[in-house]
């Protein structure tokens, strides 16, 4: 028993993948020391400073930027429209099941129903759902708005349902007991309670969808990213500088409002406010012309779609799709994790490094990966390389915060006592942290694993590529083959974390963290 407890510990497991996936990518470690390839990235960049910054340009960067925008807030707007009805149909708190009768059983087959579509729809990344509309719709903004609307509805569908689930039900009780309907009761008794939490996640998950439309522009659904793609493919550095800044200060300025929306005495008008001028921004700034709409192509795209390719030398593929995937998300992890230990600890008295984390984790994967494979080319080393630079500045924030909440008692004990810097914080803070550092560290791991799912659109390998590959090729057949696998193996990640999750505070704010 013993050594069959041994077996079942996950360490060991972990070290040998670890082993595997460093072996396996020996060939694009090597990549890392062609000088060839570092002076090309070093003249890139050399030649990218000063941005450009004539008016044209400019102007062509400010409507790449409101359309950006004007996708999140519509997008947002249909994610609306399509989660709040999955979220009162899978809320118990709809059907007030423990306040009165037992559901039936069509009802109770509804809410599950309802809960299994959310799940379907929030388990595929933002980008795989614009390369799929952009296949239906053509490019342009369309794309990106229904990306942003199915995937964001899910979540909102989940979030709306805990939240309403997790508020107090007495009021909705009395309601009920004095002969209120059930949807009254939910509309007066439920509801006030969660209003203002409902209000504020709404918000902030307006903020993400803003990130999300800057990358979706990668596949061709408009905005800052599409911009962003063409320069970089067209090695012009003061435009990818310029275009840069502006999506960090559109970031930034999201950020700004989206914290001042949640502390108004009216966040609701505002919200509202804010949809109605993205609807008049829209019609204005996006580009409409090229929809291509076709109820031919769409049944073509349905009826090959729902035939995998099951052929085993597809299968093959796939697999090694699946292994590079893991193995981008397991080394970005660990190696982020390593790196931010140290710099949190230097971090917690010197602010550039925090300057330093801030832009580490407000620049998107996606576009560090687009920018990694000048210098180390095609293959899953600059998706690792990608990860790593952006989920160090996501741990390194997350660590400090932690050090700096813990308690300092232990360590200004040691100090006094005799010890060390280091030893005062290696046997006096660091025990403290530690459980929380590696919590955070797994979570990092799974969101990990999807954005390692999307880097494939510029190259970086995994599923990503062979899904685009497909899609530009209209293998329609072997993309639905490619989309099961990535619904497998995030779901194969959420079961895992589930089992070895380590307590933490949790939030389903996942967007930054």
């Amino acid at each position: 028993m013993p050594a069959l407890s041994r077996w079942r510990h996950p360490l060991p497991w972990l070290l040998a993948l670890v082993g595997l996936s460093l072996w396996q990518q020996a060939q694009g470690w090597i990549g890392l020391f062609d000088g060839q390839s570092w002076r090309q990235m070093g003249n890139f960049l050399a030649t990218s400073w000063p941005p450009r910054l004539d008016s044209d340009f400019l102007l062509l960067t400010l409507r790449a930027a409101l359309e950006s925008l004007a996708v999140a807030t519509l997008g947002l707007f249909g994610a609306l429209l399509l989660g709040i009805p999955f979220a009162l149909l899978g809320s118990r708190a709809l059907s007030l099941a423990e306040l009165g009768p037992i559901p039936s059983p069509l009802r109770t087959a509804l809410r599950a129903f309802s809960r299994l579509v959310a799940i379907l729809l929030r388990s595929l990344p933002e980008l795989i759902w614009a390369l799929l509309f952009v296949r239906l719709s053509g490019l342009g903004p369309l794309a990106a708005i229904l990306a942003i609307a199915v995937s964001y509805g899910g979540m909102l569908a989940k979030v709306y349902n805990e939240i309403m689930e997790n508020g107090a039900l007495q009021p909705a009780r009395a309601l009920l007991l004095s002969g209120s309907g059930r949807l009254q009761a939910l509309w007066y008794g439920v509801l006030p309670a969660v209003r203002q939490e409902l209000l504020s996640y709404t918000v902030y998950r307006w903020e993400c969808a803003l990130r999300a439309s800057v990358i979706m522009g990668f596949v061709g659904a408009g905005g800052l990213g599409q911009q962003l793609e063409l320069s970089l493919r067209m090695f012009a550095g003061p435009e990818v500088a310029t275009l840069l800044l502006a999506f960090i200060l559109l970031v930034t300025l999201a950020d700004g409002l989206s914290a001042w929306l949640r502390q108004s005495r009216f966040p609701g008008l505002l919200l509202l406010a804010c949809l109605v001028l993205a609807g008049v921004m829209a019609l204005g700034l996006l580009d409409w012309r090229m929809l291509s709409f076709s109820p031919a192509g769409l049944g073509q795209f349905i009826a090959e779609f729902f035939t995998p390719d099951w052929s085993w030398p597809f299968l093959r593929l796939v697999a090694g799709g699946l292994l590079d995937t893991v193995q981008m998300a397991v080394l970005s992890t660990l190696f982020s994790a390593l790196l931010a230990l140290p710099l949190a600890v230097l971090a917690r008295h010197c602010w550039p490094l925090r300057l330093l984390f801030n832009l580490l984790r407000s620049v998107p994967e996606l576009i560090f990966a687009s920018i990694l494979v000048i210098a180390v080319g095609l293959g899953p080393v600059a998706g690792i390389l990608a990860l790593t630079l952006h989920t160090t500045g996501v741990l390194a924030r997350l660590f400090v915060e932690t050090l700096e909440n813990a308690e300092q008692a232990p360590r200004l004990a040691l100090q006094l006592a005799g010890a060390g810097r280091i030893a005062s914080f290696w046997y006096g803070l660091f025990p403290l942290v530690a459980r929380q550092w590696l919590a955070y560290s797994l979570y990092r791991g799974e969101m990990n694993l999807r954005a390692a799912t999307i880097l494939g659109v510029v190259g970086a390998g995994g599923l990503g590529q062979q899904l685009y590959v497909s899609l530009s090729l209209f293998r329609y057949d072997q993309a639905a083959t490619l989309l099961l696998a990535i619904l497998l193996l995030v779901w194969l990640a959420e079961a895992i974390s589930r089992r070895t999750r380590l307590p933490r505070a949790s939030s389903p704010r996942d967007c930054q963290i």
